[in-house]
């Protein structure tokens, strides 16, 4: 459980100082910043300020490239092929995304791809960029490190590959689904080990068959697909359309964590403009409509109330404005020795 709080300036100007100590440039570190915080102000404490210490050790030997030359490869009305240079994730998938969106302005639809990329923190945040512009917007990856067997096997042949999913609303909160095709991302179960939390019983399978749930043993056996067989099908049909067609590995080629660098992983956005099918207002208020009445229904014994996909993590956004940012001691620890190490001003907490 988290024992202190940042605020979310105060978190942005550590993350751009971190960076630009390894040679971002100050425009891409403080996209990444953003992003990072953005990720934290909705919930997601697996996929942002904590990702900042594996990148500023990627970055500083080398395994990312921080000044990425992100180009167009292959490009249509509709469509367009991005190569990465091996650059921060958010850096490249910002790029990728406003392209489809101006795409999709034109052309009713635009659906860009990207290879040489890497992690690029949570899913959500790409597919919400074309919120703003009454889109749709999806977002889907190969994850970087295979964690996944197929069902019914064990060898880890596929990522957590996620998919995010984003539809604009009128006054409630937008429906934002960003989910893992693994039980658990692989980020929940690092987070379990570094406290020393148990697993629960379905989320990770040993060699023999049964669960471990020892957190610290995760890593001796392979992540568990949601949903048994559906999960592990969507995994790998995210994997062939975020990766296989862009170029990336996929499988036996994409490994296990243990190749040279670059991770070239795979990823894809889509952006979708809902005026060509009708006055957004109207879709945007029945999309109201429709989230009110999940909201409103009748919840089972014990539950509270009914939510909806990306009601939660609005909420979280709305308050950590005057709340702040959960901080887990492990990951503060992590940061201080980052700032020490750069020699940046700390991270600023609050009890």
């Amino acid at each position: 459980m988290a024992s202190a709080f940042f605020m979310p300036d105060d978190g942005r100007r550590f993350i751009i100082d971190a960076l630009s100590a390894v040679g971002v440039p100050q425009g891409d570190a403080q996209t990444i910043a953003d992003l990072m915080i953005l990720t934290d102000r909705r919930g997601i404490d697996t996929h942002g300020i904590a990702r900042l210490p594996v990148s500023i050790n990627r970055l500083k030997s080398g395994a990312i490239n921080p000044t990425p030359k992100v180009r167009i490869l292959e490009e249509a009305p509709s469509t367009a092929l991005v190569d990465g240079d091996n650059g921060m994730g958010q850096v490249v998938m910002s790029f990728a995304a406003k392209l489809a969106i101006e795409k999709a302005k034109t052309n009713g639809i635009g659906w860009v791809g990207t290879r040489m990329s890497n992690h690029a923190g949570a899913a959500a945040l790409y597919a919400m960029m074309p919120l703003a512009h009454d889109m749709i917007g999806m977002y889907l990856a190969v994850a970087e490190i295979n964690h996944m067997a197929p069902w019914g096997g064990f060898e880890a042949l596929l990522g957590t590959n996620p998919i995010a999913v984003a539809i604009p609303t009128m006054d409630e909160p937008p429906i934002v689904h960003d989910i893992a095709t693994t039980v658990a991302s692989n980020g929940r179960i690092s987070a379990a080990a570094e406290s020393g939390t148990p697993l629960p019983e379905g989320w990770v399978i040993g060699k023999d068959g049964k669960p471990i749930t020892d957190s610290k043993r995760a890593g001796e056996g392979t992540l568990l697909p949601m949903g048994d067989y559906k999960g592990y099908g969507l995994g790998l049909v995210f994997a062939l359309m975020g990766g296989a067609l862009n170029g990336t590995p996929v499988g036996r080629d994409a490994g296990t964590g243990n190749r040279a660098p670059p991770s070239n992983t795979g990823q894809a956005i889509m952006a979708l403009d809902i005026s060509k099918f009708g006055p957004p207002e109207q879709f945007k208020r029945y999309n109201d409509k429709v989230v009110r009445e999940m909201r409103e229904s009748k919840p089972l014994p014990g539950v509270e109330r009914v939510r909806y996909p990306g009601e939660g993590g609005h909420a979280k956004y709305v308050a950590s404005a005057k709340g702040g940012i959960a901080l887990r001691p492990a990951v503060h620890t992590q940061l201080d020795k980052i700032a020490e190490t750069l020699k940046i001003e700390k991270l600023t907490l609050k009890q």
